[in-house]
Order: structure tokens, then sequence, then C-alpha cells
């Protein structure tokens, strides 16, 4: 436990890491943070000055994905640094200790850092039954987690389970599977959604508050506006396709093999708020859309229980498939043409009008 007053600075430096390569850490970090260019700098200081926070990390229902994203990011160095930034004093699924033992690092964690460590949260609590469905320890995972909430800094939900509900809470949701913020009511809850999140975004958010020692901003569900305040569809390179009408009608058609929007195999872009688009996955390599598949929203609550993943759920107007370049101008000529006759009869009627109060009050 004493590793956890040791700077995430002296951490690196001991497993060899350059000065240089600090710095170019964090330049990297500001940047993929959105932040701007003076924030370098304070998250070099805050890195060489700071304890490492203390981290519990907690399993509900859930699958282990969100874990799976984090571990095995492809920038070896990015996942070392991020275990050296924070003290990842429990997580039941990776640590080595067990039972008894671990149940000690939770409680020995929680009665020194109070107030101080963060709650990284996977997986989402049953209700049913008095939480039986999801036992911890000899005792149901709602209420350690209640417990365990009650002297955190800060709470993390890791993924849809712990967001949203996910799976677990589709219906009839016998269990009743419940979204941590509907359990634990008084603490900051970050909302970091995805099935799985994308770990370069995990892991920024845990720079974030190792940095600033508080949570990112965040919008009115909670989520942090770095990565979630735009579309896929915002940034998708497909988006052209879309704009001009030209989608993909069936799998591996000839539509398909050029790339075009898949919109109409049920994408979820335009709806879903991720950073998929702009970060992707695999260490920027690919996303679903680029693979070939649309996006199923995995981020967006309900997602589970809004029929089919390849039904469209919303009625988008586009332009039609355009044959040439010519009659794209036409149609914005006559857009601007319309426009401008619109504002016209509107001014000539104005005046009209003008002239006949002007009459009216000479008689």
């Amino acid at each position: 436990m004493g590793a956890a007053t040791e700077t995430f600075y002296g951490v690196i430096r001991r497993q060899g890491i350059t000065r240089r390569n600090f710095h170019k850490f964090c330049s990297l970090t500001a940047t993929s943070l959105g932040l701007g260019p003076l924030a370098a700098s304070r998250i070099a200081n805050a890195l060489e000055t700071k304890p490492r926070i203390p981290v519990i990390w907690m399993h509900g229902l859930e699958c282990t994905c969100c874990s799976e994203s984090f571990i095995r990011s492809a920038h070896p160095l990015m996942k070392d640094i991020v275990l050296s930034m924070i003290s990842l004093d429990y997580d039941d699924t990776i640590m080595a200790a067990a039972g008894h033992q671990a149940e000690a690092i939770l409680e020995e964690t929680r009665a020194k850092y109070k107030g101080q460590y963060v709650l990284a949260v996977e997986g989402n609590p049953p209700l049913n039954e008095g939480g039986m469905f999801c036992i911890h320890a000899g005792k149901p995972f709602v209420e350690k987690l209640k417990m365990m909430a009650e002297d955190a800094m800060a709470v993390i939900a890791w993924g849809s389970c712990a967001a949203w509900g996910c799976v677990q809470a589709a219906r009839p949701n016998p269990t009743q599977a419940t979204p941590i913020d509907k359990v634990i009511t008084n603490k900051p809850i970050i909302k970091v959604p995805g099935c799985p999140p994308i770990a370069e975004v995990m892991t920024g958010v845990v720079t974030f508050i190792t940095t600033f020692g508080k949570p990112p901003e965040l919008d009115r569900q909670g989520r942090p506006k770095m990565f979630y305040s735009q579309r896929i569809h915002d940034k998708c390179y497909r988006r052209a396709h879309f704009d001009a009408g030209q989608f993909v009608e069936e799998w591996d058609d000839e539509a398909a093999r050029k790339g075009y929007c898949l919109y109409k195999m049920g994408c979820k872009g335009p709806t879903t708020y991720n950073a998929c688009s702009s970060v992707r996955w695999n260490g920027g390599v690919s996303f679903p859309i680029q693979s070939g598949h649309g996006c199923i929203g995995c981020s967006e609550d309900g997602f589970w229980d809004k029929g089919s993943f390849y039904d469209r759920l919303t009625n988008i107007k586009q332009f039609g498939i355009e044959k040439n370049a010519d009659q794209i101008g036409m149609v914005a000529a006559g857009a601007v043409g319309a426009g401008i006759g619109v504002h016209a009869a509107v001014t000539a009627l104005k005046r009209y009008a003008g002239k006949r109060d002007d009459a009216n009050r000479r008689h």
C-alpha cells in the first residue's frame, strides 16, 4: 500500500523511460484529450509531483469486456504508463490476491484513503431478491458497491452495463439489473459507455482525473464531453456518401465494395455519440464501420431493446444519388434561387402593404 504515495514519474523512471519520452507522452495525452498547448506542462507537473491515485475496480453483472479493452491496448507503453499512473489497489479479475487477502486490501484502501480513491465499476448490481443474483465475498454486490462509493472521491461507470444496464437489464429483466447511478445518488458518476469503451477513452478519463484531481466536463447524461460530444456520423469517412445518397443496399453488393454508406443496413452512426470514428480501435487501426459493419449504437442507452441492429432508427432525408457534378450544382443553384425568390416575394409584399398604408393615411 505504500506504493500509492509514489508519483507516476518516479515509477516510470524506475522502468527506464526517459524524460524525453515522458514529455512526449504528456504532449500526446494533452492532444488526445482535446486540451490546449499549455495542458502538456500541467499534465507533466501533476504526474511528477502528485501521488498516484488509488483505484478500486469492482465487477458486478458483466462480461469483463471493459477490462479486456483496457488491458489489451495496442500500445504496450501506454498500457504500462497507465498502470503506473494509478495505484490499482483492487481488481478481483486481474489481482494476485484472492479471498480474505483481497477483501483485506479493499477495507485497507477504504480506510487509509477515505475521500481520495476512485471507484471504478464494471457491470451493474441486480436488485431482485435482495441482490442475491450477484454475490461478492458472501455479500450482495449492491451492498459492497454502496459501501465503497460512500468514501470515494469519484465513481467511474465503465461500459454500458454500469452506465445504462445493457443486456442484463434487457426486457423482461428478471434480476432487476440496474445502472449504478440508480443506486449511488450522492457521488459524481462519470459514465464511460460502450460495449466495451475504447481503451484510449478509458485511459484518457483516468489521465484527466490524475492530472486535475476532478472529473472531466460531463454532458447532461454524465458522459465526458471530450469523447462523447460528437456523433460517430459527424467524423465518419463514409459521410460524403451519406450526403450524396449513396448507400449499401445488400451485404457485399457493388456499393459495399465501393465503401458507400451503411445507413440502410442499420448503421446507428447518425444517432450514436462516441469517439469511434476519430479515435478508432486497436491503436487507431479501424472501427466497425471501416470493417464493413454498421454501428450498433452500443454506447447509447437502451440500444439492446430497440429492435434489430439492422433496422434504421430514424427517417433521415438525404439528397438523391446525383448522376454528375453539374446536377449537384443545378440542385444547389435551384435551392438558392428558390430562397432568393421567396425573399423577393416577401419584400415585394411588404412594400405593397407599405404603399397601401400610406395611401390610406393620405385619404
